[in-house]
């Protein structure tokens, strides 16, 4: 008996002692990382300025998808003088690249977009005035492209200060704006290994909920008639353009026998030339969203048999291309926890009195007005857990990475709170310092979150485990665009 109880005693000392230890162990390793994200904040805070130059000359680039010429080589430039290898023209796509460092696991992701808008030229004023060229960054992609840069480049540099063991991949990817071009790169089996990806957006306000979006299915739809003097001999005529207003018109009328949570638009890109010719060719192009991706293609067909039965009945002919098409996010509560978390430690921004100023006259631009203050952009907003009403009206690309790997993303306010994006006024925020400032925050909470994936193998494993029971044991990965080649061209 004696010995047994000696036994528990020393036994209970041993608990105890292994206990202390253990927390005391957890709490050096906080103290560490919170040391080093600090380092991380300093370091990217010191180079403000050599992000912005480069923030700016994309901005002034503004170079639409797959034009990205001097965008890409710049990001890729920045990117090898600081230690990266960088491979260009991947998945087809010239202006597509993956920059990799280190070695070893984890393998950390990091999405750089880098695409501008075509028809949103605007000076950086709070006045709506036109600059030179056609596009614009309304939706922040310069921002976009360098902030991950910068967060990439200090993950580098916090695994060759601690010596650890980890890989950082950063993928440029071209023409998210109706491109699609991160698709080809999840086709092609460039997120294979990667453990996590990162990626932020541009915003009006700061923010890290696991939202989800849109999927989405595009295509041209193209009639072609018979040319006839609209007068002389309309009747030896088919109009092209007959044929693209039925289809728009039983598209419309579609619009009342779909889900309410459907989006459809178009444009009418191509209705003919003269008044008095009847028009040989037309052609309009079309957007299907829907939060489910099996209830878009449903949708696509439908509008499909639009297409034909304008042709039909018009006397045309009709073809169609499948010009893009993406995934819903599939959001990672765990990781978008984590995020979050860090983006509360990193904060939102400060504005100078002078951006203030400029702030206020960009909102008495709004057409609405805004509902919120110019200091929400300083606010982190509160975290909501997934859902059907926490969705994001858009759609990205990103959303067949988030289905290829555990992806996470955030946003950062960029733009005067209350901003629409796609807008002058987002573009003109961000070739001034309201931008950079947003930029500078999303560079650091990407380090932040970065730093706790490379140094905590439960989070990932967490992660992966969520993902995996979210995406479901049966899931193949079938892209939407089928087996065209990136349309390098499709805004011509």
């Amino acid at each position: 008996m004696k010995n047994i109880i000696t036994s528990i005693f020393f036994f209970g000392i041993f608990i105890c002692c292994s206990t202390s230890t253990y927390a005391q162990k957890k709490k050096e390793n906080s103290n560490w990382s919170a040391v080093a994200k600090e380092a991380a904040r300093k370091n990217i805070q010191d180079r403000y300025n050599y992000y912005k130059e480069r923030a700016i000359a994309i901005w002034n680039y503004a170079e639409v998808g797959y034009k990205e010429v001097k965008s890409s080589a710049l990001l890729q430039q920045t990117l090898r003088e600081n230690g990266f290898a960088v491979e260009v023209g991947v998945a087809g796509i010239p202006t597509a690249f993956v920059a990799t460092y280190g070695n070893g696991g984890p393998v950390i992701g990091v999405l750089a977009e880098f695409d501008a808008l075509p028809g949103l030229a605007q000076k950086a004023v709070p006045l709506k005035e036109k600059a030179e060229g056609n596009a614009g960054h309304g939706c922040g992609h310069h921002l976009f492209g360098v902030g991950s840069v910068a967060g990439a480049i200090e993950l580098k540099n916090f695994i060759d200060k601690n010596n650890r063991a980890g890989t950082i991949k950063v993928f440029g990817t071209p023409a998210e704006e109706g491109g699609s071009g991160k698709v080809y790169m999840v086709r092609e089996g460039l997120f294979n290994g990667v453990d996590v990806v990162l990626h932020w957006h541009p915003d009006s306000q700061n923010g890290a909920n696991p939202y989800s979006s849109l999927a989405n299915k595009t295509a041209k739809f193209r009639f072609y008639g018979i040319s006839s003097h609209a007068a002389g001999f309309p009747e030896r005529g088919r109009s092209a353009l007959d044929a693209a207003e039925a289809m728009n018109f039983m598209a419309n009328m579609m619009r009342e026998h779909i889900p309410a949570d459907a989006r459809m638009h178009y444009v009418i890109t191509n209705g003919g030339k003269a008044p008095n010719v009847v028009p040989d060719f037309a052609e309009v192009y079309y957007y299907m969203r829907h939060p489910r991706r099996d209830v878009l293609l449903d949708l696509f067909d439908r509008l499909v048999k639009t297409a034909e039965g304008a042709a039909a009945g018009t006397g045309t002919k009709m073809d169609y291309e499948n010009i893009g098409g993406v995934y819903e996010l599939l959001p990672v509560d765990t990781l978008a926890r984590m995020v979050y978390d860090n983006l509360l430690k990193v904060g939102g921004v400060t504005y100078s009195t002078q951006e203030l100023e400029f702030g206020k006259k960009i909102q008495e631009s709004f057409l609405t007005g805004s509902h919120r203050t110019i200091t929400d952009a300083a606010k982190i907003e509160e975290y909501r857990v997934v859902s059907e009403a926490n969705r994001s009206g858009g759609s990205t690309d990103v959303g067949d990475v988030s289905w290829a790997v555990p992806t996470v993303g955030f946003r950062a306010a960029t733009w005067i709170p209350g901003t629409p994006s796609h807008s002058w006024q987002a573009v003109a925020c961000g070739g001034t310092d309201i931008g950079i400032k947003g930029m500078i925050v999303a560079a650091t909470t990407i380090s932040f979150s970065g730093i706790d994936l490379l140094t905590n193998p439960t989070l990932l494993i967490r992660a992966k485990e969520e993902w995996q029971k979210n995406r479901g044991a049966d899931f193949k990965y079938v892209p939407l665009i089928g087996n065209r080649k990136p349309a390098l061209n499709y805004r011509d």
